[in-house]
């Protein structure tokens, strides 16, 4: 039962930020398909819903990012990123010829 819980919270923690990009997204995309089609429209000014863009833009990034993230995190702790990626560890000290 324990493990089915956490396994349901886990499934959220990527669902919850995938539905936000995708509301952002759609409220972009929203956003500039009203000031294109207000081109056509006789006796209309058309302007930009900056308000709209820019919170859509926040929620689309906000929302990939965390997925892109939690994604590259665990990617890294499986060994399944390219070498540049992995985690640099410093070397040991070369060990030093002492004169007797």
């Amino acid at each position: 039962m324990r493990l089915t819980v956490q396994r349901i919270i886990a499934m959220f923690l990527l669902v919850i930020p995938g539905l936000i990009a995708c509301f952002g997204f759609l409220k972009v995309k929203d956003s500039l398909y009203d000031y294109y089609i207000s081109f056509g429209i006789e006796g209309v000014d058309p302007s930009l819903q900056w308000w709209k863009l820019i919170l859509g833009l926040i929620m689309f990034v906000a929302g990939t990012g965390f997925i892109a993230g939690w994604t590259f995190f665990r990617d890294r702790k499986r060994n399944y990123v390219a070498t540049r990626f992995k985690v640099k560890r410093e070397k040991p000290p070369k060990p030093t010829k002492s004169s007797q």
